[in-house]
């Protein structure tokens, strides 16, 4: 199995970072939150960036609130600048776990939208039906809570098996216990 090492320098890279901002704003760039990130833009990724280069940057609390649509869901959402965090390092280790998944998960990934999902759907549809000649059931899940209930420590160890950056590890076990602190209620 490939492994990856020092790769934490091209997650915390003020390009990659930049990267990150622009993906992390997609569609938010009326938002106050967004605004005021960017009236100091190239300060505000430079202390990230140096924050993550000293190992001394800490998620803010995520804040929560309830919606309804259609049913009543409870939203955690993370602070701006660790959203831009985030999609730093899901740009460099994605595309390490993107090939390890089977090709009919379809939950967030690049170019595996909902028309590639229904037409996954329909060709094992029409497998299991013999091309519509017999029955066929579907089975519809979803995981209540999932991210809060999967065991981080399990998850971590399924992390590290591929990545063999120690500062990787760290950064999102930062992001990891981050959930386990709790959220502030708006």
């Amino acid at each position: 199995m490939k492994t990856y090492k020092n790769i934490y320098q091209e997650i915390i890279s003020l390009e990659n970072l930049f990267l990150a901002y622009k993906k992390a704003r997609k569609g938010k760039t009326k938002k106050d939150y967004v605004k005021e990130f960017e009236r100091d833009l190239e300060n505000n990724l430079i202390i990230l960036h140096e924050e993550l280069k000293n190992k001394n940057y800490t998620p803010k609390p995520l804040k929560t609130f309830i919606l309804r649509d259609p049913k009543t869901r409870k939203i955690s959402k993370s602070n701006f600048r660790d959203r831009v965090v985030h999609h730093a390092l899901v740009r460099i280790i994605e595309p390490i776990f993107d090939k390890t998944f089977i090709d009919s998960n379809c939950a967030g990934r690049k170019r595996k939208g909902t028309l590639f999902a229904i037409n996954k759907f329909n060709l094992f549809f029409r497998k299991v039906t013999k091309n519509y000649s017999s029955k066929g059931y579907c089975f519809k899940a979803d995981i209540k809570h999932y991210f809060q209930e999967v065991d981080h420590d399990v998850l971590l160890e399924i992390i590290k098996r591929k990545i063999k950056d120690e500062k990787v590890i760290w950064l999102i076990n930062q992001i990891i216990k981050r959930e386990r602190r709790g959220t502030i209620d708006y």
